[in-house]
């Protein structure tokens, strides 16, 4: 069967599909598009708890927020209605772009179709209500409307920063995944250092190794993508280090040079003196937020390959070491993608890999999934577009610029030809 993608009706076999209106409804000869304000509706409705099964039989009068984090959800519509029947489904952790909802319409019309039609809603934070109207139409959708705060969610654009060379050459990412040109360099070259967002939409390189020594000074980044000039270094000066986000507008780095300190930053990207090491010192470690707020270190190696992550909390605290998933290894990536998630990727066990592992939105890392793309560590990850992310450039046996996009469900696609100055060692992160 083909389906409803959003709102958008489609058909399996022939027959009418209908008119998309503006904001991407579909028009029939009943309602002509026109919408009932949700709040009206709503008010009427009885609120249920929330619901977390893969399927689940709806009741007229009732709301239901569904929560899709782990699973689609299949909901089956009452078999008879009366006229005027409503009934309210909310996406409680904005999860239906990642894990669908579909509507079984149980012999009933939907939209003037019957139910051999497939009937699927799968855009993140949608609030649908659906009302019945008469035999022929049957449930028509009275609203279909994201959230408001949806587009506030996830910085759009990315930047590539420094690496081997060492230069401090920049490559900006749209909000499309597209990356562009050389941007010349500002600040210290160097590589093996760190970068994470702040403040909300803007970002900063720090730390770091230029021949012949550790550095400790940050480049902020404006919220337009421009690099700044060196600000002078705070914290213990060290490289193989990594950076992300907390507490929705901060960041921190940490480890490094086989330490296990951090140094927070402000959201107006202020980088505080040296926090005590939580968890086992170590190097060629990744992090990405997770959450909304939250953060998490992972993998490095020691003196040996290691899987281990570091939970950051919404304060900035770093959590003790939890039990490895996943293949130990060095020098791998990550980002957050789909809001709330994370993702490590690529990475060498001695020799390297391209296999990733999936963060969920409580900080759970999932096992490996297998490798898409040209094997390679010593790489760079962001998000872009709000909900996706960008692995770039890394060490194949040599430098590369080769990315591979990450969806809003963390799927790593296929290699995408490379743009900028090939390099390793460098560092990423999104601004808005």
């Amino acid at each position: 069967m083909s389906g409803i993608i959003g709102s958008r009706l489609n058909v399996r076999g022939s027959g009418p599909i209908g008119k998309l209106g503006t904001d991407g409804q579909v028009l029939t000869s009943a309602g002509a598009g026109k919408s009932i304000a949700y709040e009206d509706i709503a008010g009427g409705i009885s609120w249920q708890s929330v619901e977390t099964g893969s399927t689940m039989t709806a009741v007229a009068g009732k709301g239901y927020p569904i929560d899709t984090s782990s699973n689609e959800c299949t909901i089956t519509l009452p078999a008879s209605a009366s006229v005027g029947d409503t009934l309210v489904f909310s996406d409680y952790a904005r999860n239906w772009a990642t894990n669908k909802i579909i509507i079984d319409s149980n012999g009933l019309n939907y939209q003037g179709e019957d139910d051999t039609y497939t009937v699927e809603y799968s855009t993140d934070g949608l609030s649908l209500a659906i009302t019945y109207m008469d035999a022929t139409q049957g449930w028509i959708p009275t609203t279909d409307d994201d959230v408001t705060d949806a587009p506030s969610k996830g910085n759009q654009e990315g930047i590539f920063g420094f690496g081997t060379g060492y230069v401090s050459t920049t490559n900006l990412v749209s909000n499309a995944g597209v990356v562009g040109t050389d941007v010349t360099g500002v600040g210290t070259a160097r590589g093996y250092l760190a970068a994470t967002e702040y403040g909300g939409d803007k970002g900063i390189f720090g730390y770091g190794y230029g021949a012949p020594a550790n550095h400790s000074m940050t480049n902020l980044v404006s919220n337009a993508g421009v690099v700044a000039t060196d600000v002078t270094g705070v914290g213990t000066a060290r490289h193989d280090l990594a950076a992300c986000s907390y507490g929705g507008d901060k960041g921190i780095f940490g480890f490094g040079s086989l330490s296990d300190i951090t140094n927070l930053v402000s959201n107006a990207g202020v980088v505080a003196t040296d926090v005590t090491g939580v968890g086992t010192g170590r190097r060629r470690v990744a992090a990405c937020e997770y959450g909304d707020d939250k953060g998490i270190f992972g993998f490095g190696s020691t003196d040996s390959n290691v899987g281990m992550t570091n939970l950051v909390s919404n304060a900035g605290v770093v959590a003790a070491d939890v039990t490895a998933v996943g293949t130990a290894r060095e020098g791998p990536a990550a980002c957050s993608y789909g809001y709330d998630k994370g993702i490590f990727g690529y990475g060498s066990t001695g020799s390297y890999v391209s296999m990733t592992n999936l963060v969920s939105n409580a900080g759970v890392v999932a096992t490996d999934v297998t490798g898409v793309g040209t094997t390679r560590y010593y790489l760079a990850a962001t998000q872009y577009g709000g909900d996706k992310g960008i692995f770039g450039y890394g060490n194949t046996g040599s430098v590369s610029s080769l990315t591979n996009l990450v969806s809003n469900a963390g799927v790593v696609a296929t290699d995408t030809t490379g743009v900028g100055t090939a390099r390793a060692v460098l560092a990423a992160c999104s601004f808005n």
